[in-house]
C-alpha cells in the first residue's frame, strides 16, 4: 500500500529515518514499502539493506518535485530502471533546472502522478494516477473513473505523529528563511501523511477493490536486487582492461621498485613481496593498487609533492609503487593490519596533497577513469545550529536566539516559544540538513554510478554521490582519499623560497628521509620540542610530550605520533606510557601477555595493530573477527550488531580462559578508548616523514620555511606567531610595500616582506594592477607616478598608505592620505593609459600631521590582525614584573607571577563534565608559558579574548614540563586608540 514513503533524507521535509520507516511499516502490517525521498536517493541503499531484518521487500523511487509541489512518482522495476531514475534525477539536479510535469516514461520504471495533476495526463504504459484517500468522492466525477487499470493507492508517509508533523513545517520555513507564520500551504505537506495500518488503509478502498489490486501488482512487479554480502569490490575491475595483465604489470612495477628503495634486497625482503602479491591477487585488489600507482605517477610527472598514509604504509608493495614512503620491514609493519584474507574491504590509502595541488589531481581523476564521483557527507543539524535556525523561524530577537545556543538558561524560566525552540531542536538534532563533499573520498566503479545512486554537483564542480562512505563501503565501492593538506604545501614552497633566496645552496633533496633521521640539528629541535611551524609536532599538546618522551629519534616520534591521539590518552595509557617509556623498572608492571605482545611499547597499546594483537592473542578473536572490531575502531560501525557480537565473544573468550575479570574489563576499555582515534603504525610513520621533512627546513632554513609557512596560511597556530617566529630567527620582518612586496610574502636576504593577500580589504584585483604595472614598467618613483600608472580608488589606496606601503617616499603617512583624498575621484576612475607627455599634477599644500609609531601599530592591527612590533609596547602601563618563562624551571612549587600575550587555548572538561583549560602564551622575549585553569578558576578568570595577561599561580613540573597551576589571571588594558583619542582628533 505505501507507494510514497519518505524518510529525513527528504531533507528539510521528512521526520523518519530509515531504521524507523521500516519497524513503522513492519508494525503496522507492511510486506513491501517503496521508498520515494524527494529528490534524493541518498538513504535507497541502505533501505535494501536493513529491508531484511524487518521481512519488507524493498521497492525503490524518487518522489520528484519543485519545492514542496509534487509531480510525479518514479518507481524502479528493476536495477536497470534504478539507473535510469537516478540518471534522470542527476539531469535535473546538474542543470538546477525545475523538475518537468511530464514524466520521462524511463525504462524499467512505473510513473505515478497525484490525482490532483492528472488533468491534461495522457498515460502511456506503466503510468497510473495515484488516489488519495480525501480523492475518492471527485475520482466518481472525473474522467479517470473508467480507467480503472491505471488508479492506485496513494497514500504518503513522511512523518511519524503530531509532534513530527509540527517539525515538518518547521523545516520547511528553515528551507524557505522564512517566519513560521508566513509559511503557506503548499510548502509544507498534509497533517495526515503518516503511516497507517494497512487494514485501515483497505477500508479507504473497500468500494474501489481495483485500485487496491493494482497497487499490489505494481509492487510485486519491482524487484530490486543489491548484493551487501559479496566480498568482491565493485570498484573497477581491472586497470588495463584484463585483469591477468593487471596482475603481471603490479609484479613488473614492484620488482621494478626495488632498486629504487633497497639498495640491497635479502630474503625477508623478496619473500614479504612475494607473500603481498598472493594476498593482493586473492582479495582482488589488484586495480585498487594500480589505479593509486597511476595517481600518483602523474602526480609525480607535474612536481606535486604527496605523502601517502593509512593502512597502506604497511605494505611494502605501496612501499615499492612509491604510493607510501615508509618502509615496513624497517618498522616490523604488521601487514595483516593492512591486508588479510578475513578483511573483506580493501587496503586503505590517505594520499595528502597540497592544497594548491589537490584539485588538479581529482581533474584528472575524473578524466582518465570512467565512473568516477566524489562521496557526499550528510551535514546534519546539531543542537547549536538548530537553535538559531528555529529561533529565526519563531521570530525571537537575537540576544534570546544567543542565549538559548550557549546553553547557559534555566528551563523553568523560559518562556513558550524559547521552550518550543528547545524541544524541537533537540528533536531534529541528527537530522541530515544538506549534502557535503567528503574531505578527499572519491569512488571508482566497474558499473556506471549511477547504477547505485544519484548525483549532484556542489561549486568544486565534479558529480558526488548522494550516499556516504559507509554506504559505499556496505556496496563493496572503496573510496581513495585524495586529501588536502597545508603542511605539503609548506614544505614545497620553502624549498622554492631557498632557491631563489639562496641560489648558491646546493638544490635540496627534501626526500632523502635517511639523511635526516641521523641529523644532530634536527634531533635538537625535537628534543628540545622546538618545532614551530613543523608538521604535527608544533602544538602546545605536541611540544609538552616530546619534552616529556626526550624523543630525538624517529622510532621515538612516530610513536609520539600515535600516543598524543585523544584515544591513548583517554584511556590513560598516555601517562602509563611516558613513565614506563621514563622508567625501565615500571615497565615491569605490564601483563606478561600484554608485553609479550607489545616489547616495544612495553605493554601499552598505541596502534591499531596492537589493538588487533591483543583482540587477537589476548582476547582469543580470529583474525576475521579482529578485522571486525578494526572495523569498529573506525568509529563508522560502532552501533552495528556485529561489532557488539565482537565484544561478546572477547568477553567470553576470556572467561572460557580463566582470565581475571578486572583485568579484562579493564584492557576492554583500553581498546574501546581507541574507536574513531587510533592511528595504524604506518600511518603514524607517513607522519613522522612529513614531521621530518619539515624540521629539516626549520633546521637549516628556518626564514624561508617560514615565510612558506605563513604563505600557506600556517598550521596550527595564528600567522602573527609564525611571523614573531621568523623575528626570533634573526628575519627583519618588513610591512607589505608598493615597490617590494607581491601578492604572497617575499624574502630578500633576511628581510621579510609580508605580502599584500594579507591586507584585509584589499581586493585582489587592485594586487593584479600593482604587480602587473610595476613588472612591465618598473619601481614606483612617487605616489603621483603610482596615481598616475594604476587606476584605483581612493578606498583602496587608503589601506595601503595606512599600512605605510609608501614608506619609500620619506613622507608622512597623514599627508599622503590628505593628497589621496585630494587627487582621486571618489566616485568614479580610469584604467591607465600610457601617453606620450606626462601631465603635471597639481601640487597641494598639506599641514604637518605627524603620526606615531603607536597609530602604526593600530592600523597594523585593523589591517593584518596583529601589530609588528610587540605587543607589550600597547599596554597603558608598562608590565612592573621582571620574570619571564626562562626563570621558571628554578620556581618550582613557588607562587609566582608572569606577563603573557595569549597564543591558544585550549578547552576540555573534567570526568565530571566541568570545564577547564590549558593556555598557552608568549612571554615578553618571545617563550612560551604553559598554564592549567582548573574549573573554579576557569570559572572565576575566565579568557577575555587576545591580549596580554597577568598570570598568577604556583609552578609546576611534570616530566620536565614546566607550567602554572593558575589561581588568578587578568587582562591587561591597553592604551586607547591614539587615531581616535581627543588629542588626535583636536589635531
Amino acid at each position: 500500500m505505501f507507494l510514497n514513503c519518505h524518510t529525513y533524507y527528504s531533507l528539510r521535509y521528512g521526520t523518519i529515518d530509515t531504521k524507523e520507516l521500516l519497524k513503522l511499516g513492519r508494525s503496522h502490517g507492511a510486506i513491501s514499502m517503496a521508498l520515494t525521498d524527494i529528490n534524493n536517493t541518498s538513504a535507497c541503499l541502505d533501505f535494501v539493506r536493513l529491508s531484511k531484518s524487518y521481512n519488507i521487500k524493498p521497492v525503490l523511487g524518487v518522489d520528484f518535485r519543485n519545492g514542496a509541489d509534487q509531480q510525479f512518482i518514479l518507481l524502479a522495476k528493476n536495477n536497470i530502471g534504478f539507473q535510469n531514475i537516478n540518471s534522470y534525477l542527476s539531469e535535473i539536479l546538474h542543470s538546477k533546472s525545475e523538475v518537468p510535469t511530464v514524466s520521462p516514461n524511463l525504462y524499467g520504471t512505473v510513473t505515478i502522478y497525484p490525482f490532483s495533476k492528472s488533468n491534461n495526463i495522457n498515460l502511456k504504459e506503466d503510468e497510473f494516477i495515484g488516489i488519495r484517500p480525501n480523492e475518492l468522492n471527485k475520482l466518481k466525477f472525473s474522467k479517470w473513473k473508467e480507467e480503472k487499470k491505471k488508479l492506485v493507492v496513494l497514500w504518503t508517509v513522511s512523518f511519524q505523529n503530531k509532534k513530527c508533523y509540527n517539525a515538518h513545517r518547521l523545516l520547511r520555513a528553515i528551507d524557505n528563511n522564512i517566519l513560521l507564520s508566513k509559511l503557506s500551504l503548499s510548502e509544507q505537506g498534509s497533517p495526515d501523511h503518516t503511516i497507517s495500518d494497512v487494514n485501515n488503509i483497505l477500508s479507504h478502498y473497500k468500494e474501489f477493490p481495483y485500485i487496491v489490486s493494482n497497487t499490489y501488482r505494481i509492487l510485486n512487479s519491482c524487484i530490486i536486487d543489491f548484493d551487501f554480502s559479496s566480498e568482491t569490490p565493485n570498484n573497477q575491475e581491472s586497470y588495463t582492461g584484463n585483469t591477468s595483465l593487471d596482475f603481471k604489470l603490479l609484479e613488473k612495477l614492484t620488482y621494478d621498485g626495488l632498486a629504487y628503495r633497497y639498495p640491497n634486497v635479502e630474503d625477508q625482503i623478496l619473500e614479504r613481496i612475494s607473500k603481498e602479491l598472493t594476498i593482493i591477487k586473492e582479495k582482488g585488489f589488484v586495480s585498487y593498487f594500480l589505479i593509486n600507482w597511476k595517481i600518483l605517477k602523474y602526480a609525480r610527472s607535474k612536481g606535486y609533492f604527496y605523502v601517502g598514509r593509512g593502512s597502506g604504509a604497511n605494505s611494502i608493495i605501496a612501499y615499492l609503487l612509491r604510493i607510501t614512503d615508509v618502509d615496513p620491514i624497517e618498522l616490523d609493519l604488521y601487514f595483516e593490519r593492512f591486508i588479510n584474507l578475513y578483511r573483506k574491504n580493501p587496503p586503505d590509502f590517505d594520499i595528502d596533497f597540497s592544497w594548491r595541488d589537490r584539485d588538479d589531481i581529482t581533474d584528472f581523476i575524473f578524466k582518465r577513469f570512467k565512473h568516477t564521483a566524489l562521496l557526499t557527507v550528510y551535514n546534519t543539524f546539531q543542537y547549536k545550529a538548530s537553535v538559531r535556525e528555529l529561533g529565526k523561524v519563531f521570530g525571537l530577537p537575537k540576544l534570546e536566539i544567543d542565549k538559548l545556543s550557549s546553553g547557559q538558561y534555566n528551563y523553568n524560566h523560559l518562556d513558550k516559544l524559547s521552550r518550543l525552540v528547545v524541544s524541537y531542536s533537540q528533536l531534529i538534532q541528527g537530522f541530515p540538513n544538506y549534502l557535503g563533499i567528503h574531505a578527499g573520498g572519491i569512488i571508482i566503479s566497474e558499473k556506471p554510478i549511477h547504477y547505485y545512486t544519484s548525483t549532484f554537483i556542489p561549486p568544486k564542480g565534479f558529480a558526488t554521490t548522494q550516499f556516504d562512505m559507509v554506504v559505499a563501503e556496505d556496496i563493496g565501492l572503496y573510496k581513495f582519499d585524495i586529501l588536502s593538506q597545508r603542511g605539503l604545501g609548506k614544505i614545497k614552497e620553502a624549498v622554492e623560497v631557498v632557491a631563489y633566496n639562496q641560489p648558491d645552496k646546493p638544490p635540496i633533496d627534501i626526500h632523502d628521509i635517511k639523511r635526516f633521521k641521523e641529523d644532530k640539528q634536527i634531533k635538537d629541535l625535537l628534543r628540545n620540542a622546538k618545532a614551530i611551524g613543523c608538521f604535527y609536532v608544533e602544538s602546545p599538546a605536541m611540544r609538552m610530550l616530546l619534552k616529556k618522551l626526550r624523543v630525538d629519534n624517529y622510532l621515538g616520534l612516530v610513536a609520539a605520533s600515535s600516543v598524543i591521539r585523544p584515544g591513548v590518552a583517554k584511556s590513560g595509557m598516555m601517562r602509563e606510557y611516558i613513565l614506563r617509556y621514563r622508567n625501565p623498572e615500571r615497565r615491569k608492571d605490564a601483563h606478561p601477555v600484554l608485553r609479550d605482545i607489545m616489547p616495544d611499547t612495553y605493554g601499552v597499546m598505541v596502534y591499531q595493530e596492537d589493538v588487533i594483537k591483543v583482540a587477537h592473542y589476548f582476547g582469543g578473536l580470529t583474525l576475521g573477527e579482529a578485522d571486525m572490531l578494526r572495523r569498529g575502531m573506525s568509529g563508522k560501525f560502532r552501533s552495528r550488531a556485529e561489532f557488539q557480537k565482537v565484544k561478546a565473544q572477547f568477553f567470553k573468550n576470556c572467561e572460557k580462559a580463566g582470565k581475571e575479570e578486572v583485568l579484562v574489563k579493564d584492557i576492554w576499555r583500553q581498546i574501546e578508548s581507541f574507536a574513531g582515534y587510533a592511528f595504524a603504525k604506518g600511518h603514524s610513520a607517513s607522519y613522522a616523514v612529513e614531521s621530518y621533512q619539515s624540521l629539516f627546513l626549520k633546521a637549516y632554513y628556518p626564514l624561508e620555511y617560514m615565510v612558506a609557512t605563513i604563505n600557506n596560511f600556517g598550521g596550527f597556530y595564528r600567522t602573527e606567531y609564525y611571523v614573531h617566529e621568523a623575528r626570533l630567527h634573526g628575519g627583519n620582518i618588513e610591512a607589505p610595500c608598493i615597490n617590494n612586496s607581491r601578492s604572497q610574502t617575499i624574502i630578500e636576504g633576511k628581510n621579510i616582506y609580508l605580502g599584500f593577500m594579507f591586507l584585509h580589504s584589499l581586493e585582489s584585483n587592485t594586487i593584479s594592477h600593482i604587480l602587473a604595472e610595476r613588472d612591465k614598467y618598473g619601481n614606483f618613483k612617487s605616489m603621483d607616478d603610482f596615481i598616475d600608472r594604476v587606476s584605483i580608488s581612493v578606498e583602496q589606496i587608503k589601506i595601503l598608505i595606512k599600512i605605510n606601503a609608501f614608506r619609500f617616499t620619506g613622507r608622512n603617512k597623514r599627508e599622503l592620505l590628505w593628497e589621496a583624498h585630494m587627487k582621486i575621484n571618489k566616485i568614479s576612475f580610469e584604467e591607465h593609459v600610457v601617453t606620450l607627455f606626462k601631465q603635471e599634477r597639481i601640487t597641494y599644500k598639506t599641514p604637518n600631521l605627524p603620526n606615531t609609531n603607536l597609530e602604526d601599530a593600530f592600523d597594523e592591527m585593523e589591517l593584518l590582525g596583529f601589530p609588528l612590533s610587540s605587543p607589550f609596547n600597547l599596554l597603558s602601563e608598562p608590565i612592573t614584573s621582571v620574570l619571564k618563562a626562562r626563570h621558571l624551571p628554578k620556581m618550582i612549587g613557588k607562587m609566582v607571577s608572569i606577563c603573557g600575550y595569549m597564543v591558544t587555548i585550549k578547552n576540555t572538561s573534567t570526568h565530571s563534565g566541568k570545564r577547564m583549560h590549558f593556555g598557552t602564551f608568549l612571554d615578553v622575549l618571545g617563550d612560551f608559558i604553559d598554564t592549567v585553569h582548573f574549573p573554579p578558576i576557569a570559572k572565576k578568570y575566565p579568557f577575555r579574548g587576545k591580549g596580554i595577561y597577568e598570570i598568577t599561580g604556583k609552578v609546576m613540573e611534570e616530566f620536565d614540563c614546566i607550567s602554572i597551576e593558575v589561581s588568578k589571571m587578568e587582562k591587561l588594558p591597553i592604551i586607547s586608540d591614539p587615531r581616535y583619542n581627543d588629542k588626535a582628533l583636536a589635531s
